[in-house]
């Protein structure tokens, strides 16, 4: 064997689901004693490709359950075709190629593009992972980074400070079906702000250093308070992905109990046939009384494990945590405990997802919204709605945003009192909550004033519901005014510019007598009157510049 490999040591160092606070995996990194053999490494594909396979072997020796990712230059990849000596090992160490990701890193530049993308097709037919390594401060072409259609992106750490960056890359990554991580976090801001971008995944020496052994546990500050609220879908189950302790489903029942025994944080395990497709779940307490009982280890030591499994119980990796629950309760009361098995768009287990995590994440999801409704309706407050609009803005769809009064609202109050002026507005909050569809959000900023982002299509029943209305507090009739600006892809760039084009509108809707309302399209000048009696000639315009002007 060569010198250099005399004086390499591996080191490892967690990545780290950011919702469930559980280390999703171990990246193994080469430490040479003398040397630099990572340079070498990077001009010679051959050795870049044995350091793959030795950095893999010091793994399997230290027993970890936990997934791994091993990484490899982008020009390796493409010169060898495949990892098919990294494929043997995996095999010869009875672990499945799908429990490894294949790190690609920089430099991409001179490297075949079609060579490269036949490579992964290569070792994504074994089964291996794929990531795309230092993204945002490498040289990775945007077009081939889709190409590629990674299972994980990582984010360079100085991203962070161009939030932008990392939203765009969380919606490519949405649109893809990969995962978000963000690598070289170290303060606990990085941290925040890495949640607050949407990534899912991070590592760095905040969470543990790379050390010699797998570190057993890390340290994951807690979820600030002031981070935006969940979608009223629900957060996705890509979140809560815990690493799943697999098995063949040839397994014998002795093999089952062994891996339990020496794992006691597993809490199942699931049994996958050749293409990694889940078969059969074995939970830990029933497999092990089952086993310990009279004449149990006997009975059963020899035989195939699957006998002693359920049938598995499997989402989606698109699925919501809402859904899982679903598939939990049509379970039975029995398996409320069973781990749920996540599977990609092949049916290959890629993880688990634990009823508790999604239980204490959907009871914070909920407290967090509680502590944001107005206490009057009952109804979400500005920032739901401005984050909303924030989202469809970077999915590229096209949205109305709405503005809803009563009108001379202090008028009302000082006449009919303020008992009278509460409940016109809880009853004008029940009307646009009533007429709502499923894309529609209903908040209410304080006072009379209440927030609305539909689809187009839904605008003009929403508007007749709540206008055509014959409103009053005590006896006194009311009017309402509606200002609407509808936005395009390209329109408006964030909710400020949004509420920049509003505010013009909902002067211009004031100053006409009656119900009214008055719709105006971003980057447009002008408005239409839909309602309305004009008073005086409107001066308002949707003041928003086009895209690319100043």
């Amino acid at each position: 064997m060569d010198s250099w490999t005399d004086t390499l040591r591996f080191a490892f160092q967690p990545v780290v689901n950011l919702t469930t606070g559980g280390v999703a995996g171990l990246e193994i990194l080469a430490r040479p004693e003398t040397g630099d053999v990572l340079a070498e490494a990077r001009r010679d594909p051959e050795l870049d490709g044995r350091l793959a396979v030795l950095a893999f072997r010091a793994a399997a020796r230290k027993e970890t359950l936990l997934p791994l990712y091993v990484n490899v230059f982008a020009g390796t990849l493409a010169d060898l075709g495949g990892l098919t000596p990294l494929h043997d090992a995996v095999r010869a160490a009875g672990r499945l190629p799908w429990e490894v990701t294949i790190d690609i890193g920089p430099p991409y530049t001179h490297v075949p593009q079609q060579a490269l993308l036949e490579a992964i097709g290569a070792l994504r037919d074994q089964g291996f992972r794929i990531c795309a390594d230092g993204v945002g401060d490498g040289d990775v072409p945007l077009r081939l980074l889709t190409d590629m259609a990674p299972d994980l992106v990582k984010l360079d750490a100085s991203l962070l400070a161009r939030p932008a960056g990392v939203r765009a890359m969380r919606t490519l990554c949405e649109q893809s079906g990969a995962l978000l991580c963000v690598e070289g976090v170290e303060t606990e801001l990085q941290c925040a702000s890495a949640r607050s971008a949407g990534a899912q995944l991070a590592q760095g020496e905040l969470f543990a250093p790379p050390a010699r052994l797998p570190a057993a546990e890390v340290y994951v500050p807690p979820r600030s308070p002031g981070l935006a609220a969940t979608p009223r879908s629900g957060p996705s189950v890509r979140e809560f992905v815990r690493p799943a302790a697999l098995l063949p489903a040839t397994a014998s029942a002795g093999q089952v109990r062994a891996l339990l025994t020496g794992s006691p944080d597993v809490s199942g395990v699931l049994l996958v046939d050749r293409s990694g497709v889940p078969v059969r779940s074995v939970h830990r307490s029933r497999f092990l009384l089952s086993m310990s009982g009279r004449y149990g280890h006997a009975l059963y030591a020899d035989r195939p494990a699957a006998k002693l499994g359920d049938q598995p119980r499997t989402v989606g990796v698109d699925a919501t945590a809402w859904e899982v629950l679903d598939v939990v309760a049509d379970g039975g009361r029995a398996r409320t405990s069973d781990d749920v098995a996540v599977v990609d768009r092949y049916g290959r287990c890629v993880g688990v997802v634990r009823l508790a995590d999604l239980v204490r994440a959907l009871a914070e999801t909920r407290v967090e919204e509680a502590a944001g409704l107005n206490p009057l309706t009952r109804l979400p407050g500005s920032d739901s709605i401005t984050g909303e609009v924030d989202r469809r803005i970077a999915d590229g769809r096209t949205f109305a945003l709405s503005w809803l009064d009563v009108d001379h609202f202090k008028q009302v109050n000082d006449g009919a009192g303020f008992a009278a002026g509460d409940e016109l507005i809880r009853s004008v909050g029940r009307a646009l909550q009533h007429v709502a569809s499923d894309s529609t959000r209903v908040g209410h900023i304080g006072g009379d004033d209440f927030l609305v982002l539909a689809d187009p299509e839904g605008l003009h029943p929403l508007a007749a519901s709540v206008l055509d209305a014959p409103w009053s507090a005590a006896g006194r009739p009311v009017t309402l005014s509606l200002a609407t600006v509808l936005c395009e892809p390209g329109s408006v760039t964030d909710h400020r510019q949004a509420a920049s084009c509003l505010a013009p509108l909902k002067k211009a809707a004031k100053s006409l007598s009656g119900a009214s309302w008055v719709l105006g399209r971003a980057g447009v000048p002008g408005l239409e009157i839909l309602r309305g009696v004009e008073t005086a000639p409107p001066q308002a315009q949707c003041a928003v510049a086009e895209p690319g002007r100043g």
